[in-house]
Order: structure tokens, then sequence, then C-alpha cells
């Protein structure tokens, strides 16, 4: 096995991020373009049962925050939802986890962009001259071209510094905070019709289908987020310390404010507009369900103040995936799976050709993605399975790198951990197989871009692709695509209620128990870590 790729000369990575600093990216990335529009897209699917669907999302998504609590603590490198599975499976296993996250994280941009034109366009001016949507919601030349510059400017904040962008963050971070909140304060108090809790066909009109096939269809996208302070670990001033506490604080608030959210838009919902279902609550084609609901309660201050929001709130969370999405691409670098130059860093102590790469990519995206709607489902399989690897490492790196300080500790972990990798498993499949099968398309691109690299790269640098340890993989990912392909959720049908879930369960716990038994030995594991540390850093050990 070959060293890791050294920073470039001009320097390393900055640790200038403090706790806030931290929080602020995670709870930034949590509320951005899902508050505005996924309370809208889980009621048509499922009704008022969706306060349903956000409790299970948010309980499936609190086991994988924790997990990366304790992996970001216990290893405060630069994107570690790529790193942490690399140390326990090596390069092969490692670059799967790091396509998949850099994925969704390079997608995520855009997507928050798209959201912020989308309510753009409605502001009278904007529409009349301009015209940045088509009616179908997709983007106009004019549209295409704002979107450009918006990705210009995140890349332009990022390339300014890590400590800047926490600050700039920071700023927008305050201000989603307070504006959901106000949103779920007027609506409650102006417009509460308890009535439409169990109109339009009752709690649940779809039953138990329709509270799962509400996750993808913008509640887990909403949710997701926790892990970006993991991501900027190797840039936190104390990581030990400020990392798990960041990635709980914001998981905890981000779910207490979409569940407001989402009773507030249930309740302020019109009750005649459910005499015939949820297909419509708020009109047909309105991309800017709260700020529809605040005219109609006779709050036209507040649908300003929305519209003002749904510039800054996506925004701010553009800027973070788009630091996000550098670091993994930085860190699949490190590891000799993407080309080095991704590795080198700039005089601002931030990864330029990174940066660069995000910027060509996002822009590119809005060609074949041109909605909101078109990129969602897309991100969260990818997210899902992108998360999954992080439990299977934690148990794997328990048992390797025992010798390591974890200043958080999963609680009742040989239970929890095998749970929040049954629950990634559920989200992907619950994705639907369309979103499924795409993804094994985009993952083959990422193993074509590995093969290459590895060929460039002198037989004597080559890493070791560590074959073994990483063979549980590909059984993994194509028995869940199989599964989704017989399943309810955009596949054949032909496995029954229930028994699809249970199919799902059981195969993810066999993949999981075959993974803890294949992962490296302890020196190896070791070795890797050592090899992805900063020179001169001396990580602390447990007692």
């Amino acid at each position: 096995m070959g060293t890791a790729v050294t920073e470039g000369a001009a320097g390393r990575l900055r640790r200038d991020v403090g706790f806030w600093g931290l929080l602020c990216v995670s709870l930034g990335s949590i509320i951005g373009s899902g508050w505005l529009l996924g309370a809208l897209t889980a009621a048509t699917v499922a009704g008022a049962a969706s306060l349903v669907s956000w409790v299970l999302a948010a309980a499936m998504l609190a086991l994988l925050a924790l997990v990366h609590a304790e992996l970001g603590a216990a290893y405060p490198v630069a994107g570690g939802t790529a790193r942490f599975p690399f140390f326990a499976f090596g390069s092969l296993a490692g670059f799967t986890a790091g396509w998949m996250a850099w994925v969704q994280a390079v997608t995520i941009a855009p997507i928050e962009v798209e959201a912020t034109l989308s309510y753009a366009d409605h502001i009278g001016w904007v529409h009349d001259h301009v015209g940045l949507l088509h009616p179908d919601g997709t983007l106009t030349g004019a549209g295409l071209l704002a979107a450009a510059c918006f990705m210009v400017f995140f890349t332009l904040v990022n390339i300014a510094g890590v400590g800047r962008l926490a600050r700039t963050n920071a700023l927008t971070v305050v201000w989603k905070t307070a504006v959901p909140l106000l949103t779920v304060v007027v609506l409650m108090t102006l417009s509460f019709h308890g009535s439409n809790f169990t109109a339009g066909g009752g709690f649940a009109p779809h039953g138990a289908h329709g509270v799962f096939a509400a996750l993808p269809a913008g509640v887990v996208f909403a949710l997701q987020g926790f892990e970006q302070a993991v991501q900027m670990a190797g840039e936190a001033r104390r990581p030990q310390r400020d990392v798990p506490r960041a990635v709980i604080a914001a998981m905890a608030a981000g779910t207490v404010v979409y569940l407001l959210l989402e009773v507030a838009f249930l309740a302020a919902i019109q009750p005649a507009r459910l005499l015939h279902g949820w297909a419509d609550p708020v009109g047909r084609g309105d991309f800017g369900p709260y700020a529809a609901l605040a005219g109609a309660a006779g709050a036209g201050w507040l649908a300003v103040v929305l519209y003002i929001d749904a510039v800054v709130s996506p925004a701010g969370t553009g800027l973070v995936y788009v630091a996000a999405s550098s670091r993994l691409s930085y860190a699949m670098a490190r590891e000799r799976a993407l080309p080095p130059v991704l590795a080198r860093i700039g005089r601002r102590g931030v990864p330029l050709a990174s940066l660069a790469l995000a910027l060509v990519v996002g822009v590119v995206s809005f060609l074949p993605f041109p909605s909101w709607q078109s990129l969602v489902g897309l991100a969260t399989s990818a997210t899902a399975i992108m998360y999954a690897f992080a439990p299977v490492a934690l148990h794997a790196l328990r048992l390797r790198d025992t010798g390591r300080a974890r200043p958080y500790r999963l609680p009742a972990w040989r239970v929890l951990s095998p749970a929040a990798f049954v629950s990634a498993g559920l989200i992907v499949y619950w994705s639907g197989y369309q979103a499924d099968w795409k993804l094994g398309v985009v993952l083959l691109v990422g193993l074509a871009v590995f093969a290459s690299v590895r060929i460039a790269t002198p037989r004597g640098r080559q890493p070791s692709l560590h074959l073994r340890s990483s063979a549980w993989v590909w059984p993994w990912l194509g028995g869940l695509v199989l599964i989704g392909g017989l399943g309810r959720y955009g596949g054949s049908g032909a496995l029954p209620d229930w028994w699809d879930l249970a199919a799902v369960v059981g195969w993810s716990l066999l993949a999981y128990g075959v993974a803890v038994r294949a992962a490296l030995g302890s020196g190896e594991v070791q070795a890797l870590v050592r090899g992805s540390e900063p020179d001169g850093y001396q990580p602390p050990r447990r007692p």
C-alpha cells in the first residue's frame, strides 16, 4: 500500500472553524430548499400522515447522525464520509462511498439554485420581463444563465477561504432559522384548521405505503446535511470536542423546525381544498406553498419575507455543498482515487482544483436536470448509500483501531450501528427503482474514472485495491437494486406489502455481518489512518 497523497506545496487545510461555525455548516445544510417545498410534496403523497413520515425520517437519520458524530470526532479528517470506509475496507470500497458522497454533494448546490429561481420567477417584474422558468418548472435560457451566475458566486465565496465561508454561512443560518419559526407562529395564529388532520380521506389516505413513499419525496432530502460538520472536520480547531456536538445539535434543531413546519402547513390549508383529497392542497403549479398560505391567511407581508428567504436559504445551503463536494474530491484525490491535482491546496488553504470541478459539474447538471424535482430523488438515494457506509465502518473500526480515543461514543453501538445501516437501506429502497438503477449507472461511470486514474499511476505508487475487504459492496448494492425492481416503489410489485421491507432488512443485516468480518486487519487500518493525517498531527490515544 503506497502512502497517501500529501497536500500541495502551497500548504494544507487550515483549522479555522470553531463550534459555531461547524454547527452553522450542518444546520445551514439541513435548512435549505427542503423546508420551502418538502411539506407540500410530502402532503400530496401521504396526506396528514406525512407527519409520521417526518418523525420516521428524523428517527432514522438521527441514528446515522450519531454514528457520524463518533466517527467525525475520532477521525477528524477532511471529507470524512469518503475517508471512514477507506480506513475500514480499503481503496475500492472507500472510492465507492466517496463517489456516492461526491455525487450527492455536487448535485445539491444546483438543486438549491433551482429552488431559488423557482421562487424568484414568481416575483412580478422578474416573471414578466425575465422569465426564469417554463410553465412546467424547468429553466429557460435566462434561468440557465442566472443559475450559472449563482454557482460562480458560491465558488468565489469558497475561494475566499474556509474562515470567511463559516462567517458568511453563520449570518445566513440566523435568518434561515428565524424565518421558518416566524412562519410557524404566524400560520398557527391566523389559520389553524384542526379538521384538516382527518380530511381528504382520513389521517392516512394512502396508508403505510403513502407514509413510506413520502420519505424520498422531499422529507429525507430536507433533513439531510448533518454530516457537513464531519466533512469539514479537517478544518476544525477542536474537532474532537466540537464535531460531535455540532452534528447532534444541528440534527435536533432541524428536526424540531421541520416538524413544526409540517404541522403549521397542514393546519393552514383551506379546508375546501381537501374536499377531494390531497392532490392539490394549495393550487397546482404553485412553487411557493408557504407564501400562498400566508397570502390566503391575510399575511401578505409574510409572503414577501418568504420570497426573500427563498433566495437566502437555498443560497446558504448551496455555499456549504460547494465546499463539501470540493472536500470530498480532495479526500479521494489524496487516496489516489481521483487525479492528484484535486488534492492541491491554494494559498488561502482551500482545494482550488476541487472547487473548479464542483463549479463545472454543477453548471453542467442544469442541462439534463433543469428542475428541482428532477434531482431530489437521485440525491436522496445517493445520500442514503453514502450514509450506509458509516455504521459498518464504525463497527469495523471499533474492532480494529481499539487504541484510538473516541470523545463521543455511540451508545449501544452493537445494536444502533446495524439499525442505522438498515435505515439507510430502507431509504434507498423507498427512493424507488428508477433512482436506484440510475445511480448504478453513475457508479459505473465513477469506476471508469477510478480505473483510468489507477492506470495512469506508476505501478510502484498504486495503492492496493483491497479486493477481499470490499467484496461485500457489490452484492449489497446489487441486491438492493434487485429488491427495488421487485418492490412496490417503481418496481414490478412482485414482492407484497411488508415482505418487501423484510427483504431489505434481512439483506442489509446479512451484508452488514459479512462486511464487518471482511474488514482490513488492525495493522492495515492503522497504517491507512496514519497516512491520511496531516504531517505532524498527533491524534489523541485512549488512556
